[in-house]
């Protein structure tokens, strides 16, 4: 499988749900006080300052002109309104990584980071037409797969609504839902003879589907290869299964893909860390008072053959902490081109309200204590892609190929 088109229908299709705008926080408080460290999303303090008397003043002052002179103020949506004064307020900050969410956003954000979510279990892009929607893959054993979906159908209507002109994130939460419920494609298939297109309607009932965050097989020579393509809480137990197969089949090297992983959950990506590591600081990270919090593996485990990791400018933040531990530790070749450098560390906080604040909250460091933030990871070997390369497929990936070279 073309892992360019893997990834690409991953960040825009059936997973493509992150790039959310707005929310809300009654009472006007800010929290800009906290300390925490999470699995996921965790409740902040009951902290916060209420807004200084001057700015709720000339809040209202601009409440009362727009509703004494505003031409359509019958045509004010308040919740967006009450959305965009906070979600302005931290865009303020100029910092690209902290954002308010919304209710909406953030039951899909902690969908998101789970990996776990409510569908078919299908990764989908636009079709090249740019009018139906591309089945890139079907997850094995999924509701999809059971219902007959294939690789490759093209969807025209979902429960009978046409899918020409409207955005693909629209069309995802279509065919999203509850656990239980049914959702009806149609879909054009290719003939056998690829001379035409059969319409079907496929009926599939959804369910609770983990979404598949490692690809993993045997390559010649006693290779085993994983890529990752993102680090969710469900990306441990898929890469720890994965590496203890290959190892069983008879793997003498490893190369770990990381190529166009934008990163993900921080303690995920130290527990599978740990299972590669000898006993030590894997990462540690600083706050604004200078506060220390250290990672570490334990001598549980360490993987102990030769190890190649692939990186691109596409490798960010958890994937650079992966890239940087091994580097550090000597534990494995980094092998490409230089990471995207984003050595900073993002906390979402649950305002207990149904909707969440995303703020930076400080730097990593590599165990040698280096810190990346824009500058990224060195690769030990540099190797620049062919435009017609396909990652994941070593006759026709140049850096695959180069990683296989250095493990043998």
């Amino acid at each position: 499988m073309d892992r360019k088109s893997f990834m690409k229908g991953t960040l825009v299709g059936v997973l493509a749900m992150c790039c959310v705008i707005g929310l809300i926080y009654g009472g006007m408080k800010l929290v800009n006080r906290f300390y925490a460290r999470s699995h996921g999303i965790e409740h902040a303090a009951e902290a916060g300052e209420t807004l200084d008397q001057n700015t709720k003043d000339k809040l209202g002052v601009l409440n009362e002109l727009v509703d004494r002179y505003y031409l359509y103020d019958d045509e004010i949506d308040e919740a967006a309104r009450e959305n965009g004064i906070y979600a302005g307020f931290i865009a303020a900050l100029g910092d690209q990584y902290s954002c308010y969410y919304d209710e909406e956003a953030t039951a899909d954000l902690k969908e998101r980071s789970s990996g776990e979510y409510g569908g078919i279990g299908a990764v989908l892009q636009q079709y090249a037409n740019g009018e139906l929607v591309q089945v890139l893959n079907v997850y094995e054993g999924s509701p999809a797969e059971k219902g007959g979906l294939k690789k490759d159908d093209l969807i025209s209507e979902v429960d009978g609504k046409s899918v020409v002109g409207v955005e693909l994130d629209e069309v995802v939460t279509w065919i999203r839902g509850e656990k239980g419920t049914e959702v009806t494609l149609t879909v054009e298939r290719l003939r056998d003879n690829g001379s035409n297109f059969d319409e079907i309607d496929i009926k599939i009932t959804r369910s609770i589907v983990e979404v598949q965050t490692v690809e993993s097989k045997m390559l010649e020579g006693h290779v085993g290869y994983i890529a990752v393509t993102e680090f969710d809480e469900v990306t441990y137990e898929q890469y720890k299964n994965a590496l203890h197969s290959l190892e069983e089949a008879g793997a003498t090297g490893m190369i770990v893909d990381l190529r166009d992983n934008p990163g993900g959950n921080l303690d995920t990506v130290c527990e599978m860390l740990d299972l590669m590591l000898p006993e030590g600081t894997v990462v540690y990270t600083k706050d604004k008072n200078g506060k220390r919090d250290d990672y570490t593996s334990d001598e549980a485990h360490k993987y102990s053959n030769p190890v190649c990791v692939l990186v691109n400018g596409n490798s960010a933040s958890a994937s650079e902490i992966f890239a940087g531990a091994m580097q550090d530790f000597k534990a494995g070749k980094i092998v490409g081109e230089t990471t995207f450098g984003k050595g900073i560390v993002q906390q979402i906080i649950d305002l207990k309200d149904g909707t969440s604040l995303k703020l930076t909250v400080s730097e990593y460091y590599t165990p040698s204590g280096r810190n990346i933030h824009k500058k990224g990871i060195t690769p030990d070997v540099e190797v620049k892609p062919e435009q017609s390369d396909e990652f994941g497929t070593p006759e026709k990936d140049t850096q695959l190929r180069k990683a296989i070279e250095e493990l043998q």
